[in-house]
């Protein structure tokens, strides 16, 4: 018998029934027509999925849902393959997977795919949707399935082949396309109705800048015609607010070739706002127990292989010779904190110790993922590392995901959290890994925080906790971080002395509340559209003057407004004030200050807000008071004011 999800009774389970007939047995036929797949013990099934007898209940896919979603838009994009294939007939496929919010697949193929060419393929693939031709599994030898990709000169399947550890694999074929293929996939392609392609850009093979270059092909697909429109709508949004583009429009930063690719160069605004969340965390560690440290830029090649990193992250490191030395750039800022510590006897009194460094990092990324400052081969961590006694490991995790949080919230960040267990590639023992885990998920389980479970995803030393921003458009960011890490206290031998004379080990917390000074600039950008919060935005003001007769006073407000704090530029310009006054709201500044006769009169300034409102003529005091309860108001959530900074 089964129990299906939604059936008010079992199933009789009969040899060799399907999920098809199951589902039809228990289910209305409306209800039916939105289901795609189904679930047992976890694994999803194709409806034609004959199932065993150890499947004691079953949940039905809808097409709407997280899972019914990745199964649409992968199999759009073999609908999106056989379309090329259609095409461009010397075509080469490789792999195309779902992926959030859409899919992709790679081609080898002679030329560059033309906006042309996706409307082509586009057209191509609504008349598969039409032919509602169906997907269908077969289950062969890898032998057979060498046979069919040699004679379809598909080189890159036969790669894939020859690297299985198999003896059979699953292929789909929908019409006369054929493809390497776990699943599960649709019933038929009349189910992709909402589906657009979006873009095209270049992917080196197996992300190998040594194998050969490929054009992967964006699409994405949804569930219904509205669900797409908004997502294209939120597209179009992002255009505007790509950080890459309003760097430039607003002289934040840029990355030159001769400097480097990776490597980004901050213009004196985009320094500024820099050095103004710098200066935010280093009062709020100071404020939170932590001590402000600072280690060297490389360390010779023994510590990184007492560490673990060089055998375990070598490929993301640089290195170099010194007199006959080899020095790796560091990483990551966690070596030099565990020299601190060694540097003199620990008492079991002395801990926790909470050492924070802005530390400036090096990774050796491919040139291929690189993308303005979300990912970028220098940067600077807010790098902290806690070293405690096993009993205080829980109240320390809390605190450094409380600490998360007050700073999201002084953002307006959403977020959710994810805990990523040990991956492969790893050090340690299982059971250093087990006590880690644990610690992690009840600190999170205590706070009442829901998370979800990222299999593989942990450091190689240790699981950790992830809290993934959420844009103003809805999308994944991550930032901060939470490592548990018993394995380099063994490594290092760091011990502290115990109540009873005894020596311990400490258990050691790598966190981080932004992440990547470069990487959080990116996303705030992105997620302010380049307006800033009036406490991070670089200029605050911009004081103008009407003609040339109010020059002079207007110097005089820019320079009380600075001597109160406030961050302002002057234009003086002859030119007329509705052309100032629109290039200072292009360029995003908080407060337009106007200065004609009347002002200069009453000494006074007419305040015009960023969106556009005009608060009329206010006294110049009142403007200072008006723009510190603007910068104080993010702060009170936390029973602070932005004056604490200073």
């Amino acid at each position: 018998m089964v129990k299906v999800s939604g059936a008010p009774e079992e199933i009789q389970l009969s040899a060799g029934a399907t999920c098809r007939e199951i589902l039809f047995k228990a289910l209305s036929r409306k209800k039916l027509k939105e289901v795609v797949a189904c679930k047992c013990q976890e694994r999803i099934y194709d409806l034609t999925s004959e199932l065993g007898e150890d499947c004691s209940s079953l949940d039905p896919v809808l097409l709407s849902s997280h899972e019914g979603l990745k199964i649409l838009r992968h199999s759009a994009a073999h609908i999106m393959a056989e379309a090329v294939k259609k095409l461009f007939p010397s075509v080469k496929v490789t792999i195309g997977p779902d992926i959030e919010h859409g899919f992709y697949y790679d081609f080898d193929y002679e030329r560059p795919f033309t906006p042309q060419d996706l409307e082509k393929i586009e057209a191509r693939m609504a008349e598969s949707v039409s032919e509602n031709k169906p997907f269908e599994r077969m289950v062969v030898s890898v032998r057979e399935a060498q046979k069919i990709f040699l004679e379809l000169n598909e080189t890159f399947k036969l790669e894939i082949l020859d690297e299985l550890d198999e003896d059979q694999v699953s292929l789909y074929k929908h019409g006369d396309f054929i493809d390497l293929c776990r699943g599960p996939h649709l019933p038929s392609t009349g189910y992709v109705k909402a589906f657009k392609l979006t873009s095209v850009a270049g992917a080196y093979w197996r992300g190998d800048e040594k194998r050969p270059m490929l054009q992967r092909i964006y699409g994405t697909a949804f569930a219904s015609e509205k669900d797409l429109k908004k997502h294209l709508d939120r597209l179009e949004e992002a255009k505007k607010r790509d950080h890459r583009k309003l760097g430039v429009q607003l002289d934040l930063f840029s990355f030159s070739d001769e400097a480097g690719p990776g490597m980004p160069i901050f213009h004196p605004k985009g320094a500024l706002v820099r050095t103004i969340l710098e200066d935010f965390e280093r009062k709020e560690h100071l404020r939170r127990g932590y001590q402000i440290v600072q280690g060297p830029q490389i360390l010779r090649r023994e510590l990184w292989e007492k560490s673990g990193h060089y055998d375990n992250y070598r490929e993301h490191m640089y290195f170099t010779h010194i007199d006959d030395q080899v020095y790796g750039i560091k990483p990551m800022n966690c070596l030099a904190h565990m020299l601190i510590y060694k540097s003199r006897l620990r008492s079991y009194r002395d801990l926790p110790l909470r050492y924070f460094e802005l530390g400036r990092v090096h990774r050796h990324e491919k040139s291929g993922v690189l993308h303005g400052l979300l990912r970028v081969r220098e940067f600077t961590q807010d790098d902290a590392h806690i070293l405690c006694r096993p009993d205080q490991l829980q109240d320390e995790i809390i605190g450094v995901v409380r600490f998360v949080q007050d700073v999201m919230n002084l953002f307006g960040f959403e977020y959710v959290v994810e805990v990523s267990t040990r991956p492969e590639k790893s050090i340690g023992s299982g059971d250093a890994w087990e006590k880690s885990t644990a610690a992690l998920t009840r600190a999170l389980e205590v706070i009442k925080l829901p998370y979800g479970i990222c299999p593989g995803e942990g450091a190689f030393y240790g699981p950790k906790i992830d809290i993934k921003l959420k844009d103003a458009l809805g999308r994944r960011w991550q930032c901060a971080t939470v490592q548990c890490d018993f394995t380099l206290p063994e490594r290092f031998d760091l011990f502290y002395t115990g109540e009873d004379g005894q020596k311990y080990r400490p258990v050691i917390l790598h966190r981080v509340i932004l992440g990547a000074i470069e990487r959080f600039f990116g996303v705030l950008i992105e997620h302010f559209g380049g307006a800033f919060p009036t406490w991070l935005a670089p200029v605050q003001a911009r004081i103008m003057n009407i003609t040339g007769v109010q020059e002079e006073y207007v110097h005089y407000c820019a320079a009380t407004l600075r001597d109160q704090g406030i961050r302002v530029e002057l234009d003086v310009r002859n030119e007329k004030l509705g052309y100032k006054v629109r290039e200072a709201q292009m360029e995003k500044i908080p407060y337009v200050l106007v200065a004609g006769d009347q002002e200069v009169e009453k000494s006074g300034l007419n305040v015009r807000m960023r969106g556009g409102k005009n608060l009329g003529m206010m006294s110049i005091q009142d403007v200072v008071d008006l723009i510190y309860q603007d910068m104080d108001e993010p702060f009170k959530k936390g029973g602070l004011s932005y004056r604490y900074l200073y």
